[in-house]
């Protein structure tokens, strides 16, 4: 104490950060929310750099645009299109007929083929075993591949391996199943040759033969006729009496009546739309299965009353088969050795009438039967010049 007076003391610094002001916390909420920023992005920062270090890639890795192939390229690259589905599938093949008959009824639905194809004669051979007249039709196909399409079917127990590998008829033997004169596993027969060849979208006309048939023309002839017709060559007609009428069976009422019953031969000639309809039959079929029993013979039925009753506007109602029957009995006429002639070529040939597309015509059979074997000889020396073979 000087001068009386008293000497107040000096605000201490403590005081002065202890008193609280509005403005004081403000800039210390600032200052911190500043060093925590601070502090983030200098450790976002480093660890950016330590991750581009890690994955920076090599020069090798560094992608770029694929390049745009140029048109030579293009055509380099095997399209496969529908060149799979299209395949058909091998001959000797494991499917049960009605997998088989399934397979073979599909159709497509749009007309008109979006590929190049040639369209083929399937020629169908319904044989007990070998076929003695092979070298004759051997010279009938020669220099025509890519135009027909041969399906055998034989009994099962026919050793296939005996057909020489150089022979047309090499590996063309179905999956086959016994057949039996008169009865009804040879319409089944029919149908699982023609469900075959129709597994080939080339194939657009059908003809059945036997082993002991013949071409009367060549392959070149009887192709253009094929291809050329509008119509399918189905035999059918009504026959009053015992072979005809006689052996329609009433119990076939109500779905086929005794004015529908026709008769006609075995040796057909399709095409392709009647073809898929005769294997897709589960309407007719069943009945002659069931009811057509000897001396019902359904070879010599089924076909001539379904296409009569179903198809008869796309038939021209006669077999393109020359059979003959003048000697009567129950089989035709056979033909040896000395049968055969120039003069009895030329009649089978030229010696009927007939109409082919509404026009008038002679040429009426292209296919004979029944040559036996010894009669080959001399086929191989009259045939292949007077029907002009290649």
């Amino acid at each position: 104490m000087k001068n009386g007076k008293e000497e107040s003391p000096a605000p201490s610094s403590a005081k002065i950060f202890n008193t609280p002001t509005p403005l004081f916390n403000l800039m210390s909420y600032f200052l911190f929310f500043g060093l925590g920023l601070a502090i983030g992005l200098i450790i976002s920062f480093s660890l950016n750099i330590q991750l581009e270090q890690f994955f920076v890639p090599t020069p090798d890795q560094t992608t770029s645009p694929l390049p745009i192939p140029t048109a030579n390229e293009t055509k380099k690259i095997n399209r496969i299109g529908l060149k799979e589905y299209l395949k058909p599938p091998k001959v000797a093949h494991d499917m049960a007929d009605e997998e088989l008959l399934w397979r073979a009824s599909m159709v497509p639905r749009v007309g008109g083929f979006p590929f190049k194809r040639v369209p083929k004669v399937a020629f169908l051979f319904l044989t007990r075993g070998p076929l003695p007249l092979a070298p004759f039709w051997e010279l009938f196909f020669k220099g025509h591949e890519g135009r027909y399409s041969i399906y055998v079917h034989s009994h099962p127990s026919f050793n296939a391996t005996l057909v020489p590998q150089s022979s047309v008829f090499h590996g063309r033997r179905i999956p086959s199943k016994e057949v039996q004169w008169g009865k009804f596993n040879m319409v089944e027969a029919e149908r699982r040759l023609l469900a075959n060849a129709l597994l080939d979208i080339s194939n657009q006309r059908f003809v059945l033969l036997s082993e002991s048939c013949i071409p009367l023309y060549n392959f070149s002839t009887i192709y253009s006729y094929l291809m050329g017709s509008k119509k399918s060559f189905v035999e059918s007609y009504d026959l009053p009496g015992p072979v005809g009428r006689g052996r329609y069976n009433p119990r076939m009422k109500p779905l086929i009546k005794m004015e529908q019953w026709r008769k006609g031969s075995q040796w057909f000639e399709m095409d392709r739309g009647l073809a898929i309809q005769v294997i897709s039959d589960r309407k007719y079929f069943p009945v002659f299965q069931k009811f057509c029993t000897p001396p019902c013979y359904a070879d010599e039925h089924y076909l001539p009353t379904l296409v009569s009753v179903k198809f008869w506007r796309r038939n021209s109602n006669r077999s393109l088969t020359w059979v003959d029957w003048s000697h009567g009995g129950a089989h035709p006429a056979r033909f040896w050795r000395v049968a055969v002639t120039v003069d009895f070529l030329k009649k089978l040939r030229n010696g009927s009438h007939c109409h082919y597309n509404g026009k008038s015509s002679n040429t009426c059979f292209l296919f004979a039967r029944k040559f036996l074997p010894n009669a080959l000889d001399r086929l191989l020396r009259f045939g292949p010049k007077l029907m002009k073979f290649n």
